[in-house]
């Protein structure tokens, strides 16, 4: 087992955070390296906090400040003199280039998707970044750096933006206009490697393993021999974290699973054959059916739902928790996407875009803390964490299942008889999805009713049923995501299913939007 002291051991990539939604992408890009990385609110870091931490290179990242809103905005200058590699991202390659002399201003055109970007000098930074001179990238912008600091040469242009990449080699300072970390930057992730690795010159210290270890490390140190209450779901993130915590508790560890009458077909009963049978697990079954459906009667705005299921949830893990001596902890499977939705992880200025099962919902006065291990984790490092953890394949594999269940997969009012109808929904549109060897292709499928009905014709007979929307998207983190693209023929054999065997849908349509604009849920 790794010490307490595995983060002051390990040369790091430091990560200023000034709010982007995008700043756990780079973290993430770097562990994908094999290197280890933190990110530290500009607001909070100390320059001690570099120094005595083997910092052996520094990001900045973007945000939706700008240089001009200096009363929001901490950069000590102290900083440029360590002679530690940095690298500025979109708005971190602005204050970068305000703070050594250069000038900020505001864009003739903004650039926000993707743009062309020119190669104008060479450098170590782009080592078979571009291609025949040229690549795309993503841009999200509104302010341009328009006089280079002193030193500085560019790199690379685009038509809008003529110091789109540029360096000061000698001491080793970057920065580029554009975002990397994302995957709509072709070759992106090339920058951070010659980053990481030619500039900075890290090695490899990083894997599941070391995160398994330090996730641990990091539950016993803020439980300590408290018992702890985990909100389990029997989907992955629940899952990964009732292992974790297992692993890290021991017998202190209590689940309690609620079945709130919105899950999957059949979900309870797997859930429990799976964690109290399988894995021996201490689980706490609860019937709250009926409290769930009568508070969310006559309930149609989805962020109502959310929160009257969070709350739910909390008054039930303390009902029980009251029954159980030492529990003080409620642990929770929170990822980063979630957080980020709702909320800055790191206390830098970012923006809301919906409430989260295990965020939004929660109420202000609750008095259980939380444990939220994963919550600097996207999807797929929670699976490879689930390997390491040794569950099995079947649970680490399923696609993402909402906290709110299917109330958020039910635009408009719930009702009991809407619920049966669409779990059978579901139920048979991921049957097919393994049938033809298409579930772990996607992401996420899911299918989902909506608040209309329209008029059909089985037989001779009219019919005004509900319409059955499909979801399946495709992506690497969940932050971005496109639709996957079925042939002709799978589509309407699930389509003709569903009809035929579901009473109450006349009319299945597949959903064909990518993330952004949509997000993957519908509510």
């Amino acid at each position: 087992m790794l010490k307490m002291n595995l983060e002051k051991n390990l040369n790091k990539i430091l990560i200023i955070d000034y709010g982007s939604q995008f700043t756990q992408l780079i973290a993430r890009r770097i562990r994908e390296l094999g290197v280890y990385s933190k990110i530290i609110s500009h607001n909070k870091i100390k320059l001690s906090d570099i120094k005595n931490n083997k910092v052996g290179g520094l990001i900045l990242s973007g945000g939706p400040l700008n240089v001009y809103q200096s009363s929001k905005i901490k950069f000590d200058k102290r900083i440029l003199d360590l002679e530690i590699p940095i690298l500025g991202i979109c708005f971190g390659h602005q204050i970068l280039s305000k703070n050594l002399g250069g000038k900020v201003k505001k864009s003739k055109y903004r650039e926000f998707g993707l743009a062309n970007l020119k190669k104008k000098n060479k450098s170590l930074l782009t080592r078979d970044f571009f291609n025949n001179n040229k690549c795309n990238v993503w841009m999200s912008h509104s302010d341009e750096v328009s006089k280079l600091p002193k030193g500085f040469s560019v790199i690379g242009s685009t038509k809008n933006s003529k110091f789109a990449m540029i360096e000061n080699f000698k001491k080793k300072l970057f920065g580029i206009q554009f975002h990397p970390e994302v995957t709509h930057t072709k070759n992106g992730k090339k920058i951070l490697k010659n980053f990481v690795f030619s500039i900075c010159k890290l090695k490899r210290n990083w894997s599941s393993k070391f995160q398994k270890s330090k996730l641990i490390d990091q539950v016993k140190k803020q439980v300590k021999n408290s018992k702890v209450i985990c909100a389990l779901s029997g989907g992955v993130d629940s899952s990964v974290v009732a292992k974790l915590l297992k692993e890290a508790v021991g017998k202190n560890l209590v689940c309690i699973f609620v079945n709130t009458g919105l899950l999957r077909k059949n979900e309870e009963k797997q859930v429990i054959n799976t964690f109290k049978k399988k894995f021996k697990i201490n689980l706490i079954y609860v019937n709250a059916q009926k409290l769930f459906l009568s508070k969310l009667k006559n309930v149609s705005d989805p962020e109502k739902k959310r929160k009257i299921i969070g709350n739910l949830f909390i008054k039930i893990f303390e009902k029980k928790a009251k029954k159980i001596k030492k529990i003080k902890f409620l642990a929770q499977g929170t990822l980063y996407p979630d957080l980020i939705e709702s909320k800055s992880v790191t206390g830098s200025q970012t923006s809301k875009i919906k409430s989260h099962h295990n965020v939004g919902g929660l109420p202000k006065k609750m008095k259980l803390q939380l444990v939220e291990p994963l919550k600097h984790l996207f999807k797929d490092e929670v699976r490879k964490l689930g390997i390491e953890l040794k569950l099995g394949k079947e649970i680490v594999l399923r696609h993402p299942f909402p906290g709110p269940g299917l109330a958020i997969r039910m635009p408009g009012f719930i009702t009991e008889k809407k619920i049966k109808i669409l779990q059978e929904a579901d139920y048979i549109y991921v049957e097919e999805l393994k049938k033809h060897n298409l579930y772990n292709k996607i992401w996420q499928a899911y299918a989902a009713l909506l608040p209309v009905k329209t008029v059909g014709v089985m037989g001779d007979n009219r019919t005004y049923e509900y319409i059955c929307l499909l979801r399946a998207i495709t992506s690497e983190d969940g932050m971005t995501a496109d639709f996957y693209n079925f042939n002709k023929e799978f589509m309407q054999r699930v389509s003709n299913k569903i009809i035929n065997n579901i009473r109450g849908i006349n009319r299945v349509v597949y959903d064909v939007t990518s993330k952004p604009p949509s997000t993957i849920e519908l509510e």
